[in-house]
């Protein structure tokens, strides 16, 4: 898909340097480095083409204009770290000493009043890692080196992003891996009115993913819940998703309509490359990784992206405020 805008090299340098102000680290304390983040925004310093920007995404999800959106050429920071694949997290942690991707994020999210969501699972880190873990390849999880069907994140948790940003650290060049995203409304076509009734009963269910039953063996199964939500938003992982036991019979039916408005729905395709900043719907929309062609298969599982889960409003966000762990407004449990 064509990015909604591309920075030039002096506009991308020109936030770079504006980032590289923010003197906080994110992991140890994030919420001084929201407050630094903010400080940019009070004291006018955030360059306006990426002022304008931010507007212009804000101003198209809420009209439903797009609910999927790439801003090319951001800055990210001069040495990107060797993370590996054993426990990409920790060497992060370890390795990575500027923070000028987590700023642009942060900075993206207060623009587009889209305050983030951190989990537990993640030590709480607002900033997490699309990259491969040895332990999880070929599994169906984000942290593997596998393709993922469509799905939103976290479809069997509670609290769930209403949006997920995902900007290039390290993508190799020579293979091509897509992000799929279907928009909940051109899903809703392939609905009859029956169905997207019958889809908004709590008759369904959705096992955790294997790297939340990792981080907690009490994770087990959701609730039961509904696939169709509000308008346009769908819970829903393809190939685990499933009727809850006890259902009605119409709630099969049901899901092999679901099954088949996924297969039949327009979709965009994008490739993230290194600077690419993807911001797409968690919930109003469906979203995968296909592996196009892959030359190195080595190569691919060194692909790091930045990700940031987000709620719509500071408003979606207090909605949790029960849940918020340590006092930090949008750090929850898993």
């Amino acid at each position: 898909m064509e990015p909604l805008v591309v920075f030039t090299d002096d506009e991308a340098r020109m936030l770079h340097d504006r980032l590289d102000g923010v003197d906080r680290n994110p992991y140890r304390d994030y919420p001084a480095f929201r407050l630094a983040v903010a400080g940019l925004v009070e004291r006018g310093d955030v360059p306006r083409f990426f002022v304008e920007a931010c507007r212009r995404v804000h101003r198209e999800r809420t009209a439903g204009v797009a609910d999927i959106h790439v801003l090319r050429n951001c800055p990210v920071d001069a040495e990107i770290p060797e993370l590996g694949n054993e426990d990409p997290s920790a060497r992060k942690h370890e390795l990575k000493k500027t923070f000028i991707g987590e700023a642009l994020l942060e900075l993206f999210a207060q623009l587009t009043g889209t305050p983030l969501l951190a989990y537990a699972r993640n030590q709480g880190d607002f900033f997490s890692d699309v990259v491969a873990i040895d332990r999880f390849a070929g599994m169906l999880t984000g942290y593997s080196d596998s393709e993922l069907f469509f799905h939103n994140d976290r479809t069997a948790h509670e609290v769930r992003a209403d949006y997920v940003s995902l900007l290039g650290m390290r993508c190799p060049a020579e293979d091509l891996v897509y992000t799929g995203f279907i928009d909940g409304r051109n899903l809703l076509e392939h609905l009859d009115d029956q169905t997207r009734q019958r889809l908004r009963e709590p008759n369904f269910f959705t096992p955790f993913d294997v790297y939340s039953r990792s981080k907690n063996a009490n994770l087990t199964g959701s609730e039961r819940h509904p696939i169709l939500e509000n308008h346009h938003a769908f819970r829903y992982l393809d190939t685990r998703t499933t009727v809850a036991p006890g259902a009605p019979l119409y709630a099969k039916d049901a899901l092999l309509e679901m099954k088949d408005a996924v297969s039949r729905a327009t979709r965009v395709r994008h490739r993230i490359i290194e600077r690419d900043l993807l911001v797409f719907s968690n919930q109003d929309g469906l979203h995968s990784r296909e592996k196009i062609d892959v030359v190195d298969p080595d190569q691919v599982r060194s692909r790091w992206l930045l990700k940031t889960y987000a709620f719509r409003d500071v408003a979606a966000r207090d909605r949790h405020r029960d849940k918020w762990l340590d006092g930090v407004p949008g750090r929850v449990a898993d």
